[in-house]
């Protein structure tokens, strides 16, 4: 039996997921996957790993997809609700997923691909009654989910995590950052990544917790959800802080203080999957009495660094290696350094066991003696892990110098100007890169502005040789600046 079966049975009654004015128990969980494994299984005994594709609204529904298809024996593929035609096909076709679930209202977007390439298209609310049958033993060694990576700089590729990889993230988190029963988490975020699957859903309900649901996104509605007081954990990504914070500035300042009461009362927030700002930060805790806790993690490897639940958070810092992962700092020859910067590479049961059908990008994504290569470069103060950048797309090569996006960026907000900016790194053929900017201003300012005060605060080799102005940063669906859709703007 597997964790979440075992967990279920044990916590009954207890209410597991809210989401308007309906609850549900871990009892109706149970239950209700069970059926949607019956269904699955048709005349099969076990689904031997299949995977099955699931474009299921956030609440019970999809909840009980995933646990369903595990309780069958397949393998479960969520899909971006925002996802067109196109990006589900090649999923679909990258996966070999011939089941696909769906909720009502995207229906009659999937029918006619599914039923002209018959893929079996189960939709909530016409799922046949089936009786509940005997269902297959499942080994916590068998592929569980896969999740596909953002696809920033090649095609996105599906991320396949077993039952026991996926239970070690949980009880490193559960460890880490001490989730109870009593736990009443929101889940604001997209059920495609790790963050709110994993984090968010997944650890809150392995400890007997509560998860709330919001239909839509709405800084207002989270406010009203925070001012009933029965919320004591949220975890976002620095967008949707953002986002409130904005909406904060604009109440007044008597209704700030209120809900600033109710927020003092969490046990924690969290931020993650983008960097977090160090004014946004600030201006977090300012607001809400609360000091974010910042962490690291990718797809591939479920959560590997994290500021303490207790003890320092530190500003621009990530934190320290979590329960059951071994973190360490490379070179480009894949040795260790230490003292200096170099790429976080990550061992343990928590990371992944391959790229779906692609095994030499699983070759390639590993060192010979098995660390796994994020491609995220950091350095280490204090035992505080601090990222510089990705490799690809915010370590800046220029001069001679190697320089980090993310501290540029640091600077350049603080600008009284500057709302928000991202910056990248532009070919040149005598610098190698020069580095650019591209800014979302509070109100109207130049470049030579921009030029003059960066000037004042960092050498000149590190300051922005161009500048583009936009109303808003290109985004994917967890808040990342996608900077590849940047580039092409600074070329005139």
């Amino acid at each position: 039996m597997l964790y979440f079966q075992k967990n279920a049975l044990k916590f009954g009654e207890s209410t597991a997921l809210l989401s308007g004015s309906q609850s549900h128990t871990y009892t109706t969980l149970i239950e209700h996957s069970e059926k949607v494994a019956s269904v699955l299984l048709e005349n099969e005994s076990d689904l031997n790993q299949s995977p099955v594709a699931y474009m299921v609204e956030p609440g019970l529904d999809y909840v009980v997809s995933q646990w369903g298809i595990w309780l069958a024996g397949g393998i479960a593929v969520p899909v971006a609700l925002a996802h067109p035609l196109e990006s589900i096909k090649y999923i679909l076709h990258d996966t070999g997923a011939k089941t696909f679930i769906c909720s009502a209202a995207y229906k009659s977007l999937l029918k006619d691909f599914c039923e002209a390439s018959g893929i079996r298209l189960l939709v909530w609310g016409e799922m046949p009654a089936l009786h509940q049958r005997s269902l297959p033993t499942i080994d916590a060694e068998r592929g569980a989910m896969i999740l596909y990576t953002s696809g920033t700089t090649s095609l996105p590729k599906g991320v396949l995590s077993t039952h026991h990889g996926i239970e070690s993230q949980i009880k490193s988190l559960v460890e880490a950052w001490k989730y109870t029963a009593q736990d009443h988490t929101l889940c604001v975020l997209p059920l495609h990544h790790i963050h709110g699957i994993i984090n968010v859903i997944s650890a809150t309900l392995y400890v007997g917790g509560k998860v709330e649901f919001l239909a839509q996104f709405s800084a207002e509605a989270i406010f009203e959800l925070f001012k009933k007081g029965d919320l004591n954990v949220f975890m976002a990504v620095p967008t949707i802080y953002f986002k409130l914070i904005a909406y904060l500035e604009t109440r007044s300042e008597q209704e700030r203080m209120e809900l600033k009461k109710y927020m003092q009362a969490f046990r924690l927030m969290i931020s993650g999957s983008a960097a977090l700002p160090v004014s946004v930060m600030e201006k977090w805790e300012a607001l809400s009495g609360q000091r974010l806790l910042e962490r690291y993690g990718m797809t591939e490897i479920g959560m590997a660094i994290s500021n303490p639940y207790e003890g320092e958070r530190r500003a621009g810092h990530v934190g320290m290696p979590l329960p059951m992962v071994q973190v360490r700092l490379a070179n480009e020859e894949n040795m260790e350094v230490v003292g200096e910067p170099g790429e976080i590479q990550v061992k343990g049961p928590t990371v992944f066991k391959e790229y779906w059908g692609k095994q030499q990008a699983t070759e390639e994504a590993f060192t010979s003696d098995g660390w796994f290569k994020t491609g995220d470069v950091a350095e280490v103060q204090d035992h505080y892990y601090r990222i510089l950048g990705r490799n690809s797309t915010d370590i800046i090569k220029s001069g001679g110098y190697k320089l980090s996006a993310l501290e540029i960026e640091e600077v350049l907000r603080t600008h009284p100007n500057v709302d928000d900016c991202s910056v990248v790194g532009l070919p040149d053929e005598e610098w190698g890169e020069v580095v650019a900017a591209a800014v979302v201003l509070k109100v109207e300012t130049s470049s030579e502005d921009l030029n003059t005060y960066m000037r004042s605060k960092m050498p000149a080799y590190r300051v922005p040789r161009k500048y583009v102005f936009l109303s808003e940063l290109p985004r994917n669906a967890m808040g990342k600046v996608t900077k590849n859709d940047l580039k092409p703007l600074f070329i005139k």
